[in-house]
């Protein structure tokens, strides 16, 4: 075999730092262990000052979903996880899609056929048992075919997959960053294809092939891939190659017993931001889930992107599994709405207080100030600000509060003494309507809480509300908080 080609390619791969890959399928959306998978393998490098490429993995034709690479590109741009090689950008080892590749495979496989690490399989077996590498090697005939033999089938023009030729005796170690040196016995390793009929790579060939020609120092993938390992590292062995660092990384988990699934309705990161989580708390809260920092910073929870590339170190990752808190999220989301600059909140609110409140006369970024403070999720705006908009139904009964000293009779006091007030302030600003109710007060000779119980609820119709009586009656402006006080003075007559 003329080796020219493969010197060629040898010749191109970069050497000298760290180089790592987010390697998906586009197969629908970015569910929560890919994206820690992209996040890890970003972050390693990152760390290193090395090199993040995002290679597509599309070889299995058969479970693409249109629009899922768009998906892809999109949430890593969104997600800061921006990347140095790649198909939108280029770089030495391109093409970056493993279908483009394809011709690559093919060489390679018979390459290994050439070095007795391979064979020619012509057995009738189905797409989906090849894929699976459920294969008994005792039972496969064409393991022990002559050259002969194969070249007289070939030019038969009888279709047939490559198999990975495993040794007959003896055992496999291979070491992962995270659990170690794991050793297995030959004997339980099939001979899984690695190229198929339609002269396709099996996903497990085309990573190793396309792993040492784009010359990748660390592979990050769940901890599944285990066991597949050793047939990686007999590969890389086969054809002479360096084995890159093994990062295997335990499954996130909905409970103790079950792995998150999109069947089940886990979430994937486009449901999260859709529920109103922020990007930046699902990747700080995504990068806990099975790492955690070390030394001095070890009780730390809040790392921007840029501190979790100044602080990821391997030796920080779990072998255990990690369980996905939605509760947990929650709470991580609420410290990042409260850390907001205000203008930068206002921005994020804006679309979610308009679902619940059209009307332009209504501030949006004033409903905003009020609800920094008082809002984990996004989507929780709308049903905390719809009054704003209009009334809601409500009962009498809202007026009686023990702790404000109200009821009935003493709200309608209350309201019967605001009204004319308000009506009556020159201007209509926070500090004039606050100063005009703590004065009205005093002079009723009831303290402020009293007073304000029954304004708020007279112009909110909640009894619950972001905001106290002053900011929400500033926000309604004067005519639509008088028109709403005396229609609960008509509810207390």
């Amino acid at each position: 075999m003329d080796m020219t080609y493969f010197k060629e390619m040898e010749a191109k791969i970069p050497h000298g730092k760290v180089r790592t890959r987010f390697a998906p399928s586009p197969t629908g959306y970015m569910h929560v262990g890919n994206l820690r998978t992209a996040l890890y393998t970003w972050l390693i490098a990152r760390h290193a000052g090395g090199t993040f490429i995002l290679r597509i993995e599309d070889t299995d034709q058969g479970r693409l979903v249109e629009g899922a690479t768009d998906v892809i590109y999109r949430t890593m741009a969104e997600c800061g996880l921006d990347h140095d090689e790649g198909p939108d950008v280029g770089g030495p080892v391109a093409p970056y899609i493993q279908s483009q590749r394809r011709d690559t495979y093919g060489k390679y496989a018979r390459l290994l056929v050439e070095l007795g690490h391979a064979y020619y399989c012509f057995c009738e077996k189905a797409e989906s048992a090849e894929d699976s590498g459920d294969f008994n090697r005792e039972k496969d005939p064409c393991r022990d075919l002559s050259p002969e033999e194969v070249q007289a089938k070939l030019d038969a023009g009888l279709p047939y997959v490559i198999r990975q030729r495993i040794p007959e005796g003896g055992a496999t170690t291979f070491h992962d960053a995270i659990f170690g040196d794991i050793t297995v016995e030959n004997s339980t390793l099939d001979d899984q294809v690695l190229l198929k009929r339609d002269g396709l790579p099996t996903y497990n060939f085309a990573n190793v092939v396309d792993d040492h020609l784009m010359g990748i120092t660390h592979v990050v993938r769940g901890s599944e891939y285990l066991s597949s390992a050793p047939k990686y590292n007999l590969l890389y062995e086969a054809f002479g190659w360096e084995v890159p660092t093994y990062v295997h990384c335990s499954p996130v988990m909905r409970d103790q017993h079950n792995k998150m699934s999109k069947r089940h309705g886990d979430p994937s990161y486009e449901d999260l931001k859709a529920q109103g989580y922020l990007t930046d708390a699902i990747l700080n809260y995504v990068a806990l889930l099975g790492w955690s920092p070390r030394g001095e910073l070890a009780e730390r929870e809040v790392f921007s992107l840029r501190e979790l590339a100044e602080v990821f170190d391997i030796q920080g990752v779990s072998k255990s599994p990690a369980i996905f808190d939605i509760e947990k999220l929650t709470h991580f989301n609420a410290l990042y709405l409260r850390a907001m600059a205000p203008e930068d909140f206002a921005r994020a609110a804006e679309p979610y207080i308009r679902q619940a409140v059209p009307n332009p006369a209504i501030d949006a970024a004033a409903v905003a100030a009020l609800l920094q403070a008082r809002c984990e999720k996004l989507t929780e705006i709308p049903g905390k600000v719809d009054f704003f908009e209009a009334l809601p139904e409500y009962g009498a009964d809202l007026f009686t509060n023990k702790k404000s000293k109200t009821n009935a009779e003493v709200s309608k006091r209350m309201l019967e003494a605001a009204v004319p007030m308000l009506e009556a302030l020159p201007d209509w600003t926070q500090d004039a309507i606050h100063d005009g109710l703590v004065a009205l007060a005093e002079q009723l000779g009831v303290k402020n809480a009293t007073l304000m119980w029954p304004v708020r609820i007279a112009a909110a119709g909640k009894a619950v509300t972001p905001g106290g009586a002053v900011e929400i009656c500033r926000i309604l402006g004067r005519e639509e908080t008088l028109r709403r006080l005396r229609l609960g003075l008509e509810k207390l007559s």
